[in-house]
């Protein structure tokens, strides 16, 4: 979503002032993004900055995204990675579609991270598979997911699996522009959302919050 739930045109335009100035390429990422007819598949730039702050203050080295869409929170996210970790940090993006990815590639260029970012076109489940084949568990220091809905819980298992202790999940969307709170809606995406809401609060796991920054933002700790 590329403003967050519920805020007038006002506040987000205090948001902006009020937060410090996005990077020129967030800013032309943003802008393009919004002329096009998937738009509202992009994170708003006050959840980007959320972003930032969480992995600076995690000091993530390592991070794992899974739908990148045209990059802007990969492209937010490295720029802090790699402002904390010159040397040594990466991003692992997922994603399938070609198309939206080589806009991406292009941001990521111009903001000078595409040294640090991974990214591996392939169904997201199994790039995580691999990863922890690999003997990558407990190696990353925060995951974002912000793909499709019914694979959050299997997004949710692999991540969990990726993480150090301590390290940080966020799960976009988790509000669904209000239909997770409308009992008439079955559908499969807002169903998965429902349960994925409802796994988090009661798994030992992790500590959990749902937020409504962006259209819900699902914040998980790994204990």
């Amino acid at each position: 979503m590329s403003s967050s739930l519920g805020l007038t045109p006002e506040i987000i335009r205090y948001l902006a002032h009020a937060n410090p100035p996005e990077h020129p390429v967030l800013t032309r990422c943003r802008e393009e993004t919004q002329k096009l007819a998937m738009a509202r598949m992009q994170i708003s730039a006050e959840q980007g900055a959320f972003m930032q702050v969480i992995t600076r203050m995690l000091n993530a080295k390592r991070v794992f995204e899974v739908g990148v869409f045209t990059g802007y929170s990969s492209t937010a996210v490295a720029l802090t990675m790699k402002e904390l970790h010159p040397v040594g940090a990466k991003l692992l993006a997922c994603d399938i579609s070609e198309e939206w990815t080589t806009k991406a590639r292009g941001y990521w260029r111009d903001a000078q991270v595409d040294d640090i970012v991974d990214l591996k076109l392939a169904p997201a489940a199994e790039t995580l598979d691999a990863r922890l084949a690999a003997g990558e568990a407990g190696q990353y220091d925060l995951g974002f997911i912000d793909a499709d809905k019914t694979g959050y819980d299997a997004y949710y298992e692999r991540g969990l699996q990726l993480l150090r202790q301590g390290g940080v999940m966020l799960f976009d969307n988790v509000l669904w522009s209000g239909r997770v709170a409308d009992p008439a809606d079955t559908s499969a995406d807002t169903s998965a959302l429902r349960a994925l809401a409802q796994k988090a609060k009661a798994d030992p796991r992790v500590h959990a919050a749902m937020t409504n920054i962006g259209d819900g933002l699902l914040i998980c700790v790994k204990r």
